[in-house]
């Protein structure tokens, strides 16, 4: 089993508190099918645990999904306005959509300029972050998506994504 190598941090995107009792930091991938399979399980998480639970996404896309990247970046971009979790919620909600045409709904959706992420999707502090999240997943071992941490610990899930939920219980008790 491998730990978490770096720790969470106000530089995170953390839906709830960060020093809650139980952390669950995902590295994942928009494009990723196993992540979109994960994706209700953490949102019940999120919504029914409340600020008990900080779920932390990393960005993780892999170099066989096209879209993962550009998504990324659009998330990233929303979350630099104070809008990451709504991005991250509507990317996953349309991962078979993702391309172009979709991140202009997307920043239509959430009133943000699509003439500031131009620049965005050139590179730049964006993409920078995105590398670091990647690095920091390749230092705890992480190979592919979903990949979890359980209060710093790696958590594979073997047969349905209940699993999760499950096991974050557990760590509440």
């Amino acid at each position: 089993m491998s730990a978490l190598h770096v720790p969470v941090s106000a530089a995170d995107h953390v839906y709830g508190l960060r020093n809650a009792a139980v952390v669950l930091v995902e590295y994942g991938d928009y494009q990723c099918p196993y992540c979109g399979l994960a994706e209700p399980t953490l949102q019940r998480i999120r919504q029914e645990l409340g600020d008990r639970v900080a779920v932390v996404f990393r960005n993780f896309p892999l170099p066989m999904h096209a879209q993962a990247l550009p998504a990324a970046l659009v998330a990233e971009f929303a979350g630099q306005n104070d809008r990451f979790w709504k991005a991250h919620d509507w990317l996953y909600s349309h991962q078979t959509a993702l391309g172009p045409p979709l991140y202009g709904q997307l920043l239509q959706t959430l009133q943000l300029s699509p003439e500031e992420l131009e620049p965005a999707m050139a590179g730049g502090h964006l993409e920078a972050r995105i590398r670091a999240d990647i690095s920091g997943g390749e230092r705890s071992g992480v190979d592919g998506t979903p990949a979890f941490f359980l209060n710093g610990e790696s958590f594979h899930i073997h047969h349905s994504h209940d699993e999760l939920y499950e096991v974050v219980l557990r760590a509440l008790r």
